[in-house]
C-alpha cells in the first residue's frame, strides 16, 4: 500500500520548520498542556506541571532542530528525540 494514499492533497516542500505539519500540531499540543496544567494545584508548579511542560516543549523544539539538519540520519535522530519526548509528556499525564 502506498504511504502516501492518506493524504488528502499534495503539500508543497517546507520552506521552514513552521511549515511542517508535525510542527503545527506539536505546537498545538504544548499549548494544550500549558492550559492544562494552569489548573494544576499551586504545590504542582514545579513538580508535574513542569515536567509536562518541559517535554511538550521538547517536542516542536526537536522537530525545528532537526529541520535544518543536513543528513537524513541526522533528522532522523530529532525526530526520535521528539518521539520520545511526546512518550514522556503522555506518560506523566497518566493517559
Amino acid at each position: 500500500m502506498n504511504a502516501f494514499v492518506f493524504m488528502s492533497e499534495p503539500r508543497a516542500a517546507a520552506r521552514t520548520f513552521r511549515d511542517l505539519l508535525v510542527w503545527q500540531k506539536a505546537h498545538q499540543f504544548v499549548l494544550g498542556v500549558y492550559s492544562f496544567t494552569a489548573a494544576f494545584p499551586k504545590q504542582e508548579t514545579y513538580g508535574l506541571s513542569l515536567q509536562m511542560r518541559r517535554a511538550a516543549v521538547s517536542i516542536p523544539a526537536n522537530i525545528a532542530e532537526g529541520f535544518r539538519r543536513r543528513g537524513k540520519a541526522d533528522k532522523a535522530r530529532y525526530m526520535n528525540i521528539a518521539e520520545g519526548s511526546y512518550s514522556a509528556a503522555i506518560l506523566t499525564s497518566g493517559s
